[in-house]
């Protein structure tokens, strides 16, 4: 498997495009790493690894910690998912990573709203993670492109743009409906219930993207 500057999950695509995906979070040690492997480990299981499109998926943090591992506590939490933590390093959020972004998914509304103080046009492609599933679960597959004619970089283009035009008219219930807290300095369970919060968010986005449901 191939990952381009040692971050992300992806193949040349036939079209030699590529989309990528960012997790963000505050240190980039324990939320947008366990997002950004949870992630790949999914797409990976639904397409191979050698069938992932061009999809690309990495992580930062708005305070990262520039060269640190990943928390111990959220390597455990991959463990239980059968995903891989091996050869994490923490970054900081750079104005490159939003640039070269297509799509940026934030744990929090405070995250979000820092990326896209960062300009680059990126308002249109910036969400919480919980808020882009909540979009996602209301866009008609249908209407997406067909993966295995288009493409999945264009479906997942195409799954941006749709999820932007609903943004105004399908609210969150309440504020809190669209955090995923912090679990830094908190004992493993706690860590446990966040991934699984994670892992809830991002099995109707990895279905969405790739056209693929999961294995039951």
């Amino acid at each position: 498997m191939t990952a381009p500057e040692g971050r992300g999950i992806a193949e040349t695509s036939i079209t030699g495009t590529t989309f990528r995906i960012l997790h963000v979070s505050t240190g980039n040690v324990c939320r947008s790493p366990i997002t950004e492997r949870l992630n790949r480990h999914a797409l990976s299981a639904r397409l191979g690894e050698r069938l992932t499109g061009g999809l690309i998926v990495e992580s930062a943090g708005t305070w990262g910690h520039e060269g640190a591992a990943m928390e111990a506590n959220a390597e455990a939490v991959l463990a239980d998912f059968g995903a891989d933590a091996s050869g994490f390093v923490g970054r900081e959020l750079l104005d490159e990573h939003v640039i070269r972004a297509d799509l940026v998914l934030t744990a929090t509304r405070d995250h979000r709203a820092q990326v896209i103080s960062m300009g680059h046009s990126a308002g249109l492609r910036t969400f919480t993670l919980k808020e882009f599933t909540r979009l996602v679960r209301a866009i008609d597959p249908a209407t997406l492109p067909d993966p295995l004619d288009e493409g999945v970089v264009e479906r997942a283009r195409a799954l941006v743009r749709a999820a932007a035009a609903l943004r105004g008219w399908l609210l969150a219930p309440t504020a809190e409906a669209d955090e995923v807290y912090d679990p830094y300095g908190a004992p493993i369970t706690f860590f446990r219930s966040i991934g699984e919060e994670i892992h809830q968010a991002l099995d109707p986005v990895v279905t969405a993207l790739t056209g693929v449901p999961a294995k039951p």
